[in-house]
């Protein structure tokens, strides 16, 4: 009877040990083998376990690097969102820094597998690139410095006295062409919105422009040297750029991200980064599944 009682016991065990190790890594992180279609590139990454992101490293709220080394924000975030359904590993990411006039080139080149970066929506883009999303709609603004009262929006460029900074292949530094007088002598370009920022903490430059929650970030961050000068000009839906012929991959994101205006992890990501700034997160966006 002692060996019958010992075998159970040894049997039970061995099973719980065998459902745990079925269970493994799936539990809590979104991380293992799942099925996807063969030749898919959600199939390529899942099998490889892990991808590169492209994103911002200087953008408060969205993508900016933090005391751990790694990008941290709401674009980051919606990101990491899609590399759970991938059942890839949060720790198997690889950013990749990556300033607006690189966007396009980092997907067409191979050399990120998605960019999620504050990236615009627009025709142009689409021309090289495919959208998934959008994601987040925000508005193109205006920060100047705390005591500046001659700048109140766009409108104020159009004397030809002030000079604006934003950066070389975003979308704002082509729409404030649109109000300035002179380009040649007012705007001023960056390949970062901190080079911006110091500029004009600096009095280089009397503004800097890009969009809304962008800039929230850096009054969050310095409220003694900025403000807001006006409201938003412009809507500015963000999206995630893959491979333009990348089809099915963009069906997927766009489902993932669908998953998460429902399931409250879209919201949790906005509420945990840019939404201490301040901004208004709004209603969930319609899916563009051009």
């Amino acid at each position: 009877m002692r060996y019958k009682r010992v075998a159970a016991v040894a049997a039970a065990a061995t099973l719980a040990l065998g459902l745990a190790a079925c269970g493994g890594d799936d539990e809590g992180t979104g991380a293992g083998s799942k099925d996807f279609a063969a030749g898919s590139t959600m199939e390529r990454l899942n099998k490889a376990q892990k991808i590169k992101i492209g994103t911002k490293f200087d953008q408060p709220g969205f993508g900016q690097k933090g005391l751990s080394g790694k990008p941290e924000g709401f674009d980051v975030e919606v990101a990491k969102l899609i590399v759970k359904e991938l059942g890839i590993p949060e720790d198997k990411i690889e950013y990749v820094e990556t300033p607006s006039k690189v966007r396009e080139d980092v997907i067409v080149n191979g050399t990120v597998d998605l960019v999620a970066a504050t990236y615009t929506i627009n025709d142009k883009r689409k021309e090289r690139i495919a959208f998934a999303g959008p994601y987040y709609e925000a508005g193109q603004n205006i920060m100047v410095r705390k005591d500046e009262a001659a700048i109140t929006g766009p409108d104020s460029f159009k004397d030809g006295t002030k000079k604006v900074c934003s950066v070389t292949g975003s979308t704002p530094a082509e729409e404030i062409k649109k109000y300035v007088k002179d380009v040649a002598t007012q705007l001023v370009l960056f390949d970062t919105y901190d080079k911006c920022r110091d500029a004009l903490k600096g009095k280089q430059v009397d503004a800097v422009t890009t969009d809304n929650v962008i800039l929230l970030g850096y009054i969050a961050k310095d409220e003694a040297s900025f403000k807001m000068a006006g409201d938003n000009f412009t809507k500015e839906p963000y999206g995630i750029g893959v491979k333009k012929e990348d089809t099915d991959f963009r069906n997927f994101i766009n489902d993932t991200l669908d998953k998460a205006f429902q399931d409250g992890s879209w919201k949790k990501a906005w509420d945990d980064t840019a939404g201490k700034f301040g901004a208004t997160l709004g209603d969930a966006p319609t899916i563009n599944r051009y």
